[in-house]
C-alpha cells in the first residue's frame, strides 16, 4: 500500500480551511486565533504532517540549507571540517547537505548543480584536486554565494578559508634543521596539487634561508599520497648512495609510511631519519615513534567558512573578490624527529 504525504492541502481540506490559513497557523500568525492554531496543529501531529522545506523555500526565496561538497567526507581532516560546519550551521539557523566529488570533476559539477537545483543558499566547496577548468565553479558564483576550503583556487574571486600551508610546512623544515638534520628529502604531490605546492615552497624557502642545497634526489612526488606511497617513496630513499637524514612528508599518511618502512629496516628514528608529517590525524599518536606533525584546526576553518558564507548570503549584492583568511597552525613536536 502506497503511503500517502501529509500536504497543507489535505490539512485543509480536512479542517474545511483555506491552504493559506493553514500555513499562516502553523507559523503562529497573529491573525489567526488561539482556538484555529490548536486545531491546525493537532491535526498536523495526529498526521505527521512535515513541512516541505524546498517549496517554503521556494516561495520565500530562502531555505536556510547549505549546501558542502568535499573530495573525500571519510578523510578524517574532512570529518573534522564537516562537524565545525555542522554546528556552526546549526547555531546560526541552518541545515547542511553534503556531499563528495570523490576527486572527479565531473561528479564535482554535478554536486554543485544539484546544490542548485536543492535550491541552498550558499555553498562551501572544497575543490577536487583534478579541477583545472574552473568556468562550472565562477557559474555558480554567478548565481549563489559560494566560499572555497581547504583545497582552494586563487583563479576564483571569492572567500578562501585556509591554513597557510607554505609557512606550516616552512615550519615544520626550519625545526629539523634547527635538531641538526642537513639532508632532508620531502615527498609530496604533483605540481597539480594547491595544498601540496604550497608546503612545497615553505620546504624550499626553508632551506635557501638555511643554506642548505636542494637536492632533486630527495624530492619526491606522487598522484595520490597516501601510506602505500609513503612506504614505496622511501626505499627509494633509502636506496640511494646518499640517504636522507630526515623526511619531511606533506601528509601524516605518507608520514606514518615511511615511519614503517624505516622500522622495518631497523632505521633509528630519529637519530639516523627523523621524520615529520603534516595534518596531526588520529593515527600520529598511535604509530611507534609518535609522529611530530603539523596540527591544523579543521573545526575552526569549518566555523569560519560558514560565518563567512552566512554573512554573504545575508549581503547578496557584495561585489565578489579574492579574500583570502588565514588560520594559524602549530608545530606539534614528538619522538620522531627529537628525543624526548
Amino acid at each position: 500500500m502506497k503511503k500517502e504525504v501529509t500536504t497543507l492541502k489535505k490539512l485543509a481540506k480536512e479542517l474545511k480551511l483555506s491552504t493559506s490559513t493553514i500555513s499562516r497557523a502553523l507559523n503562529d500568525h497573529h491573525d489567526i486565533s488561539d482556538a484555529t492554531k490548536e486545531r491546525v496543529k493537532k491535526l498536523a501531529a495526529d498526521l505527521n504532517y512535515v513541512p516541505n522545506i524546498f517549496a517554503k523555500g521556494f516561495r520565500a526565496h530562502k531555505t536556510n540549507i547549505i549546501g558542502v561538497v568535499v573530495s573525500n567526507v571519510t578523510h578524517h581532516y574532512t570529518t573534522i571540517i564537516v562537524r565545525g560546519i555542522l554546528e556552526e550551521a546549526a547555531s546560526k539557523g541552518y541545515k547542511v547537505i553534503i556531499s563528495e566529488s570523490n576527486n572527479d570533476i565531473a561528479k564535482q559539477t554535478e554536486m554543485l548543480n544539484t546544490m542548485i537545483q536543492f535550491g541552498v543558499d550558499g555553498i562551501l566547496l572544497s575543490l577536487s584536486k583534478m579541477t583545472r577548468d574552473i568556468d562550472h565553479v565562477l557559474k555558480i558564483l554567478d548565481t549563489i554565494p559560494l566560499i572555497l576550503f581547504d583545497k582552494v583556487s586563487s583563479k576564483i574571486p571569492c572567500t578562501q578559508v585556509v591554513i597557510n600551508d607554505e609557512e606550516a610546512a616552512y615550519n615544520a623544515v626550519e625545526h629539523l634543521i634547527n635538531v641538526g638534520k642537513k639532508r632532508i628529502a620531502i615527498i609530496k604531490e604533483s605540481e597539480f596539487s594547491y595544498n601540496s605546492e604550497k608546503r612545497y615552497k615553505g620546504y624550499l624557502r626553508a632551506l635557501k634561508e638555511h643554506n642548505i642545497p636542494v637536492d632533486e634526489k630527495i624530492i619526491l612526488s606522487c598522484d595520490d599520497i597516501n601510506m602505500e606511497q609513503g612506504k614505496r617513496l622511501t626505499n627509494i630513499l633509502l636506496s640511494l648512495k646518499e640517504k636522507p637524514d630526515a623526511i619531511f612528508a606533506i601528509t601524516d599518511t605518507a608520514a606514518i609510511g615511511a615511519i614503517k618502512t624505516l622500522n622495518k629496516f631497523n632505521i633509528s628514528i630519529p637519530e639516523d631519519i627523523a621524520v615529520v608529517g603534516f595534518s596531526n590525524n588520529v593515527n600520529s599518536t598511535i604509530i611507534e615513534p609518535q609522529l611530530t606533525t603539523i596540527d591544523q584546526p579543521g573545526y575552526r576553518i569549518g566555523q569560519t567558512a560558514v560565518s563567512f558564507l552566512v554573512d554573504e548570503i545575508n549581503a547578496p549584492n557584495t561585489v565578489l573578490i579574492n579574500k583570502t583568511i588565514e588560520i594559524k597552525t602549530n608545530l606539534i613536536i614528538r619522538a620522531s624527529s627529537f628525543k624526548i
